[in-house]
């Protein structure tokens, strides 16, 4: 329609969007620190590649586990609450209603106003109108267990590959200085897109993730060195 401002706003993206940033940041975080903690106890360059790629497929495989069974669980909760809410509209419709013109008039509408919206609503979509307005259930923001598993492992998959790339070509004596700089590096650019898709601050989102990964790499890179071992 000419003349109507149309606003695009970002909200429909949240739940494959949090899952492939969430898979992305972990398969770095976990999978450089892994790979940095068996560099410096000694192992060889043959065993932290071996320990790093049975990393990547472990742990795509558990962010698809944990995501399906996570988002399949709200999935579920979702379809209870969207269960009682048929029973009640069926049961109770002028209680139903009542309420629906309840939360209209919380939100600012005077009563009279409230009570032709929420009549106009329950004629168009009843259900629909409750679950958006009593539940803060909608159709874009339903849980999608398959979408988020996939998006999770494969974003897990995908990045778990930058630390076994950058240790083949990474000469030995500087192999946890290339790993880190390269994971880190990834993780500010991962942050500053997670942030720009979002449209979120984007230096906030850098800042986190970065911290984060400079953190758990340091740690483990400790603990490998008091643990140090001669592997071949």
């Amino acid at each position: 329609m000419r003349g109507v401002h149309v606003e695009r706003h970002r909200g429909g993206r949240a739940a494959w969007l949090r899952a492939a940033v969430l898979g992305a940041d972990d398969a770095i975080v976990s999978t450089t620190s892994l790979m940095i903690g068996m560099a410096a106890g000694g192992a060889s360059n043959t065993t932290v590649f071996l320990a790093g790629a049975a990393g990547v497929v472990a742990g795509a495989l558990s962010m698809a586990a944990g995501e399906y069974v996570s988002v399949s669980s709200q999935r579920d909760v979702e379809e209870a609450e969207i269960a009682i809410e048929q029973r009640e509209l069926a049961t109770q419709p002028i209680g139903e209603l009542n309420e629906l013109i309840a939360i209209y008039q919380r939100r600012g509408l005077d009563a009279s106003l409230a009570r032709r919206v929420a009549e106009q609503l329950s004629a168009h979509d009843q259900l629909g109108a409750h679950l958006r307005d009593e539940l803060g259930i909608s159709p874009d923001s339903r849980a999608q267990p398959f979408q988020a598993a996939a998006a999770s492992a494969g974003s897990f998959a995908l990045f778990g590959m930058l630390p076994l790339a950058s240790l083949a070509v990474a000469p030995v004596s500087m192999r946890i200085a290339v790993m880190a700089a390269a994971s880190l590096v990834s993780l500010g650019l991962l942050g500053g897109l997670g942030a720009r898709l979002g449209g979120a601050p984007i230096a906030p989102a850098v800042f986190r993730v970065a911290i984060g990964g400079a953190l758990a790499m340091g740690i483990t890179a400790l603990v490998g060195k008091l643990f140090e071992v001669s592997l071949s």
